[in-house]
């Protein structure tokens, strides 16, 4: 019997802990004054406000609330930033104040968290990484002197696409499949000095596999992270999960990290201007202040799968949009291939250094990015700190949601704002490189992305080898503009639901 009664009652107080949590919280903010934002359900707050698209959801409520708005997502308190004007004042007089991440229940696998680069909070460590990163990986010097090495990658990318085109009868192929391991080996060549990958190896679809579910689970609405009662239970398994993705995706790299270590009598003998990334990473050596004195091999694994991870998923779902804006326009297509033709010839391979005479394919670029944000909903941040901001009290350890798709497509900030015209940046001044706060798929402040330097080059040489090398087309089942699939899926980035597929064919030399 008194088992019975501790039962009945114990399950009366978890019944009751997230109503009298709840109240207690709204008590606290009475006296606050928060942004406004849509009135959200007892307890679970504005969660359905979400919907299957966050970014496109989170947009329609400027119309309404304006461009910083405050939501309820479960224990999260949470503001949305959803314009230029909102994303200067945080980037530019705040950006201290809301410099850490916002950490979810899945990040714990693995202790991911306490290891990422991208996710970590602002740190000694954090910044020990991020040094190494810019200096190392994307200074001017180290990219100058990786010229080669991604002309290498582009057109082996171009073979693969050949040959497929030889075996295929239709002429037919799907644009992402040979995308992801040409960048993946780009990657591994600046960071490992090796290729990696080809199209459809049995590696190849493994580590995407691991990627893409890694990048589903962080950004799935997850009950750990709305209640944090709840987070012991992991109810939807998404915790369980991630640490079965992540594994695999680390086995992958540590497998290559543990093949250098085995080469040690090769790299010690190494002269130091040719070192690689993972050389330096492997020698790193703390300066005996705040900085860590090594990097564990946990660290390190973490770290490259971070460069592998970030390069790979955005850089393809950039391309993959441009083909896809292309292809519905083929105006903007004309122009691009007129210019390229004009620009780099007939019979020559485009190289990085045609880039600077070829303003229409950098526009083209832009407006791509600008359309389809590589990250919609920028990585969140988090409030260090009570603050003030744009009149509002904004508590410490809010979640603070950037919208760059919005802030992108924003009526207010763009003519003709949801067309497709790179012309809107042949005569502008507006940039990626966060300064210009109506465009911000990179980010801005200090957590801006440190790989944008490699960006800048990779996006147009990839978009404007493929380009110049085979004129396209839309598959007949697609054909048209209206026809166009162009529904979104959220990972990482926001990549098309249903891949590209176009119909390809050589161009005459």
């Amino acid at each position: 019997m008194e088992l019975k009664w501790n039962y009945v009652i114990w399950s009366i107080l978890f019944t009751l802990m997230p109503l009298i949590w709840h109240l207690r919280r709204k008590n606290s903010y009475r006296r606050s004054k928060l942004p406004p934002g849509p009135r959200g359900w007892p307890v679970i707050g504005n969660i359905f406000d979400l919907g299957a698209l966050p970014h496109r959801s989170l947009a329609a409520l400027k119309e309404k609330y304006g461009p910083v708005v405050w939501l309820d997502l479960g224990a999260v308190k949470t503001m949305v930033i959803l314009s230029a004007g909102a994303a200067e004042e945080l980037f530019k007089n705040h950006d201290l104040s809301f410099i850490d991440r916002f950490n979810n229940d899945v990040m714990r696998a693995n202790d991911y968290y306490k290891s990422s680069m991208v996710l970590g909070k602002c740190s000694p460590y954090w910044r020990t990484l991020r040094r190494i990163c810019t200096v190392e990986l994307f200074s001017n010097k180290r990219i100058n002197e990786t010229v080669l090495v991604r002309q290498r990658c582009v057109n082996k990318m171009l073979s693969w696409i050949e040959k497929e085109l030889v075996e295929s009868a239709t002429g037919e192929i799907e644009v992402k499949s040979f995308l992801f391991p040409a960048i993946f080996n780009m990657i591994g060549n600046l960071t490992l000095s090796k290729d990696l990958m080809h199209p459809n190896s049995e590696m190849a679809s493994e580590f995407y596999s691991a990627l893409s579910g890694f990048s589903v689970c962080l950004t799935s609405p997850n009950i750990s992270d709305l209640f944090p009662w709840l987070r012991w239970l992991d109810l939807q398994g998404l915790r369980r999960r991630t640490d079965r993705e992540l594994k695999k995706a680390m086995k992958i790299i540590s497998g290559f990290m543990r093949e250098r270590v085995k080469q040690q009598q090769h790299r010690e003998g190494r002269a130091t201007e040719h070192k690689d990334f993972l050389d330096v990473v492997l020698d790193y050596e703390g300066n005996g202040k705040d900085e860590p004195a090594k990097l564990s091999d946990h660290q390190i694994t973490i770290f490259l799968m971070e460069m592998f991870m970030a390069g790979t998923e955005t850089t393809s779902a950039t391309i993959e949009w441009a083909m896809c804006e292309l292809l519905r326009n083929p105006e903007s297509m004309k122009k691009i291939k007129a210019e390229l033709g004009r620009v780099v010839g007939a019979n020559k391979e485009l190289e990085e250094s045609d880039i600077t005479n070829l303003p229409y394919l950098q526009a083209t670029v832009e407006e791509s990015l600008r359309l389809h944000a590589s990250v919609p909903l920028m990585v969140p941040r988090k409030a260090v700190q009570d603050t003030t901001f744009m009149g509002y009290d904004i508590p410490k350890d809010t979640q603070v949601l950037v919208n760059a798709w919005a802030i992108g497509r924003d009526e207010e900030s763009w003519e003709d704002a949801l067309s497709f015209k790179p012309e809107r940046f042949l005569e502008s001044s507006i940039g990626y490189k966060g300064q210009s706060f109506e465009f911000v798929p990179f980010g801005a402040g200090r957590r801006i992305c440190p790989g944008l330097p490699l960006a800048h080059r990779v996006l147009p040489l990839i978009l404007g080898s493929l380009l110049h090398h085979f004129d396209w087309k839309l598959c007949e089942s697609v054909s048209g503009r209206i026809k166009m699939d162009m529904r979104e899926t959220m990972g990482i980035s926001a990549r098309k639901l249903v891949p590209l597929r176009a119909v390809l064919k050589r161009m005459a030399t």
